[in-house]
C-alpha cells in the first residue's frame, strides 16, 4: 500500500497524519506537544518562535504517528507541509535560524510597512500589489535590517515558516510564488515578484530563495532528517502552502465564491475569487491561492482575527478552577446560556494589532458585566459569540471590496466542534455552513499525492473527504443574533473612538 504523509506546523502544534493514498482516507494523525508552544513576546506587540522548537514537535509528532503506524511510515511516498503564514525565519548558509522566528501576530514592523507604502506610492501598492507592505514579512525583515543590522549581515536567506521546515528536510531553500504573495511580494498586474519592494526595504534580493511550483517535487528527504524522522531517505517533498490556503485546500474550496474557515488560535476566512479585489484600508488581504495558474486566476481573499481560539484558551487557564475544565466542559457551559448572553459582551482581540480593525490594537475587554446576574457560562457565552462575531465583520469588509460568499466549509475542529459557536457563525455569515471531518495535514498529505503525480487530477485526491453536518441559520434565533451582533458593533465602535 501507499500512504501519504502530510503536517500542519501552526504556532500552537504541529499535528502529522498518515492518508492511505488509494482510498483517500485519514489512517491515523498525531500532534506535539499536548499542551499549545509557547509564544515568546520579549517587548509588547512581538512574538516569537524559536524554528528548532517546531522542528523538535515535528519530529515527535512523527514518532507518536510510528507507535501504531511504523509498516505504514515505511511505506510513505510522499511529503506535504502547511504552515503558519507570514513569519520571518533567517538562516546562515547552513540553513540554521540565526535568531527566533518573527510570527505571524508580531506587530513591530507596522511601522516599516507603512514606510514602505509611502515610498512605494499608494496608487502602485493598491494595484499591483493589491496590498499594503503591511506588517507582512517583507515589512518584518525591513525592521530586522534597521534594528538587528548584525543579523542581517549575516543572513543567507529569508523564508516563511514553511520554507525553513522544507529546507530541513531536503537541504534546499526554496520557496513558492503563493509564499512570495503573502510575504507582499508578488506583483498582481504582471504575475511575477515584485522585487521592487524589497529594494524599498533596502533587502538584497539574493536573500529570496527561488521559487517552485506549489504542486511539485520540491526536494527529496536528505539522510540526516530522515534519520531524525524514523522515514526512509528519498522520500519526495511535493506540497507546500500557508495555513489558509491549505485549510481551503483541504476542504476543497477551490473556485469562485467559496470560502473556508477556521477558528484556532487566530480565526480566519478564506473566501475564494478570480478577480483582483482589493481594500485600499488592507483590512483583508489578497494573495495567490494554490491553484493559481496564468490565464486561470485564482486568489484568496483573506480576513484574520488574531484574538480567536487565544481568548478560549486564556478562558480555560484562568477561569478553569484549577483544571477542572476542558474544552468539551466550557462548550457545554456557553450552550446552557441564552443568545446574546443577556447582555455580556465580549471584545475577543488581545492578541497584537487586528488587520480588520485597521492594525489598531484595542485589546480584550468585556462589557456590560453584571454582578447579579452573569455567570461564568455568559462569560463563555459571550467569548464565542464574540469571535464570531469579530469573524462577522470581516466578511462584512469582504463582501465591501466585492467578494460575494456563497458558501462556507471548515474543518470540525477547535472552536467549530462546538454547537454555539457553529450556530453563531451561520447566523453572521448569512449562508449554510458545511463542516467536514479533515484538517490541515490531512489537506498537506492530499496535496502531496498531487504534487506527486499520484494523484493525476485533483478530484482523484479528494477521495476520501467526507461531510458530516450541515449548519443554518435559525429562524428562531435570528433576531436575537441580530440584536446582540449590533450590541457588540457598538460596544467595539465606542472602544475603538477611546483609542
Amino acid at each position: 500500500m501507499a500512504y501519504l504523509l502530510g503536517y500542519d506546523a501552526g504556532s500552537s502544534t504541529v499535528k502529522a497524519a498518515l492518508l492511505d493514498a488509494e482510498t483517500g482516507r485519514p489512517v491515523a494523525s498525531a500532534s506535539s506537544p499536548e499542551e499549545e508552544m509557547p509564544i515568546s513576546a520579549p517587548r509588547p506587540g512581538w512574538a516569537e518562535q524559536d524554528p528548532l522548537v517546531w522542528w523538535e514537535h515535528l519530529r515527535r509528532a512523527t514518532a507518536l504517528l510510528a507507535r501504531e503506524n511504523r509498516a505504514a511510515l515505511r511505506e510513505v511516498e510522499a511529503i506535504g507541509i502547511s504552515y503558519q503564514m507570514h513569519g520571518l525565519v533567517v538562516t546562515n548558509a547552513s540553513l540554521e535560524p540565526l535568531r527566533p522566528a518573527i510570527i505571524w501576530c508580531d506587530s513591530r514592523a507596522v511601522p516599516v510597512g507603512e514606510r514602505a507604502f509611502r515610498a512605494l506610492g499608494e496608487e502602485r501598492c493598491l494595484s499591483r500589489l493589491l496590498n499594503s507592505p503591511g506588517n507582512f514579512t517583507a515589512s518584518r525583515m525591513g525592521w530586522l535590517r534597521e534594528n538587528e543590522p548584525q543579523v542581517y549581515r549575516g543572513t543567507r536567506w529569508m523564508m516563511l515558516p514553511g520554507d525553513w521546515l522544507a529546507a530541513r528536510m531536503t537541504g534546499e531553500a526554496t520557496t513558492t510564488d503563493p509564499g512570495l504573495s503573502e510575504m507582499i511580494l508578488w506583483d498582481f498586474l504582471e504575475d511575477r515578484p515584485a522585487l521592487e519592494v524589497l529594494e524599498k526595504l533596502g533587502i538584497e534580493d539574493r536573500l529570496l530563495p527561488p521559487a517552485v511550483p506549489t504542486f511539485s517535487v520540491q526536494g527529496e528527504l536528505r539522510g540526516e532528517a530522515a534519520e531524525e524522522l524514523g522515514l526512509r531517505p528519498g522520500i519526495p517533498v511535493s506540497y507546500r502552502a500557508g495555513d489558509q490556503p491549505n485549510n481551503a485546500f483541504s476542504l476543497r474550496v477551490l473556485e469562485p465564491g467559496e470560502a473556508a474557515a477556521t477558528a484556532g488560535t487566530s480565526g480566519v476566512v478564506y473566501g475564494v475569487t478570480d478577480e483582483r479585489l482589493c481594500d485600499p484600508g488592507s483590512r483583508v488581504n489578497l494573495f495567490l491561492h494554490v491553484n493559481h495558474a496564468p490565464g486561470r486566476p485564482r486568489y484568496g481573499i483573506l480576513l484574520c482575527v488574531n484574538g480567536t481560539g487565544i481568548l478560549y484558551r486564556w478562558l480555560k487557564r484562568n477561569m478553569g478552577g484549577g483544571g477542572e475544565w476542558d474544552y468539551r466542559v466550557m462548550n457545554r457551559l456557553a450552550a446552557s446560556a441564552p443568545v446574546g448572553a443577556q447582555g455580556l459582551v465580549f471584545l475577543p482581540y488581545g492578541n497584537g494589532a487586528e488587520r480588520t480593525l485597521g492594525n489598531r490594537d484595542p485589546g480584550a475587554s468585556l462589557h456590560g458585566l453584571d454582578l447579579n446576574l452573569h455567570r461564568r457560562e455568559h462569560v463563555l457565552r459571550a467569548a464565542q459569540e464574540g469571535i464570531a462575531f469579530a469573524l462577522g465583520l470581516g466578511m462584512e469588509l469582504m463582501e465591501e471590496v466585492g467578494f460575494r460568499l456563497e458558501r462556507v466549509r471548515a474543518g470540525r475542529t477547535n472552536l467549530f466542534l462546538s454547537p454555539v459557536f457553529q450556530e453563531a457563525f451561520a447566523a453572521v455569515s448569512g449562508v449554510k455552513l458545511e463542516l467536514y471531518d479533515t484538517d490541515g495535514a490531512l489537506g498537506a498529505a492530499r496535496g502531496a499525492g498531487l504534487g506527486a503525480g499520484i494523484y493525476r487530477v485533483v478530484e482523484e485526491a479528494f477521495g476520501g473527504l467526507s461531510r458530516v453536518a450541515e449548519v443554518w441559520s435559525d429562524e428562531g434565533t435570528r433576531d436575537a443574533y441580530r440584536e446582540s451582533y449590533a450590541r457588540w458593533r457598538r460596544t467595539l465602535e465606542g472602544v475603538l473612538g477611546r483609542i
